[in-house]
């Protein structure tokens, strides 16, 4: 097990694998998300309140649970470099990090626009899951501009990981945050005593496309990460043989 984990963070042995995973992700991917659009837009019942205007919730749930499980992987990712000197992980965290901050930026957009016909309001400051998600997108931001105001990398890493770190504070603020306080977003749908609070019809859409948007992710991340490891390795003996080779 120990020696499998020691070969995963070997940069060069990270490079090939994760260009042999990045297919089986994407097709599966592409799959549910076509399924889960056409079954959310076509087969799924209005909702007896809030009519067709809930299906917005096919692109704002999956958004809004990636921009969270992605900082959650990001600041794992920060801590593990941090801690063990890893520099794959610091890679991961790199790489992670735009991709969380437009999953939250979609989160909120299109929470917003669900939003206005239900509450009357595009905004709404005093909602603490809007302004604490709204947070996690400054702390995205703030990640990336650290990175990128720090030329030394081994510097940056560092430095960005105790603050990928100290944000992570801001995850479970979000995910309780409708339970704790008194808030105009729903509470829990999906996680709940008692099991989901959705008919078949629009939760199976619905479960199809988180898990088709976590998919399509995993390809995502995966591709910055070898872009990530590349520039990193750039002058390693490895690169300049595959460059050399014409391998990619």
């Amino acid at each position: 097990m120990w020696k499998f984990i020691h070969k995963l963070a070997s940069p060069p042995h990270f490079y090939r694998l994760a260009a042999q995973i990045v297919p089986w992700l994407v097709v599966p991917g592409l799959l549910l998300v076509a399924y889960a659009t056409y079954a959310g837009l076509f087969l799924a019942p209005a909702d007896y309140q809030q009519g067709d205007a809930f299906r917005i919730i096919y692109v704002h749930v999956p958004s809004a649970y990636l921009s969270m499980m992605t900082y959650m992987i990001m600041a794992v990712s920060a801590g593990i470099g941090l801690i063990w000197r890893i520099k794959l992980s610091h890679a991961v965290a790199a790489a992670a990090a735009p991709l969380g901050a437009w999953f939250t930026f979609l989160a909120l957009m299109t929470g917003s626009i669900w939003g206005k016909p239900m509450w009357g309001t595009w905004w709404e400051w005093g909602d603490p899951r809007l302004t604490s998600e709204l947070i996690m997108l400054f702390l995205y931001f703030g990640y990336m501009a650290l990175r990128g105001a720090i030329d030394d990398t081994v510097k940056a890493d560092k430095s960005s990981a105790v603050l990928a770190l100290v944000g992570a504070v801001n995850v479970p603020i979000i995910h309780f945050s409708v339970e704790w306080w008194s808030s105009l977003h729903q509470g829990p749908t999906l996680v709940k005593k008692g099991g989901p609070a959705m008919d078949t019809a629009m939760l199976y859409p619905l479960l199809a496309m988180i898990l088709g948007f976590s998919f399509l992710f995993g390809a995502l991340l995966l591709r910055r990460v070898r872009a990530e490891v590349l520039f990193r390795e750039r002058r390693t003996r490895w690169v300049k043989e595959m460059v050399l080779s014409g391998g990619t």
